[in-house]
C-alpha cells in the first residue's frame, strides 16, 4: 500500500479507468461476435447492421484512448473480411 497521497489518489484513478477499460472491451468483444454469429447464419442484413455497430464501438474505443489507431483499423479490415466471407 501506497504512502504518499499523490500515489494513493493515482491508485483510485487507475482501478477507475481499467474498470472502464475493461467494459469497453468487453462490449468490443460481443459485438465482434455478434458480427460474426450474424454472417454465419447467413443473414446479410442482419450482418450488415451488426458490423456497421461493432465498427462504431472499435471507433469509439480509439477515442477513449483504450485502443491504437491502427489496431482498430486492423480489427476492423479483419472483421469486415470475415463477415464478407461468410456472407458470401
Amino acid at each position: 500500500m501506497a504512502n504518499i497521497k499523490s500515489q494513493i489518489k493515482r491508485n483510485r484513478q487507475n482501478e477507475k479507468r481499467s474498470e472502464r477499460n475493461k467494459a469497453i472491451r468487453s462490449e468490443l468483444k460481443t459485438r465482434t461476435k455478434a458480427a460474426l454469429t450474424a454472417a454465419g447464419s447467413g443473414d446479410g442484413a442482419a450482418a450488415g447492421v451488426a458490423l456497421k455497430l461493432a465498427q462504431k464501438r472499435i471507433d469509439t474505443a480509439v477515442s477513449k484512448g483504450v485502443l491504437h489507431k491502427n489496431t482498430a483499423a486492423r480489427r476492423k479490415a479483419r472483421l469486415t473480411r470475415q463477415v464478407n466471407d461468410l456472407i458470401g
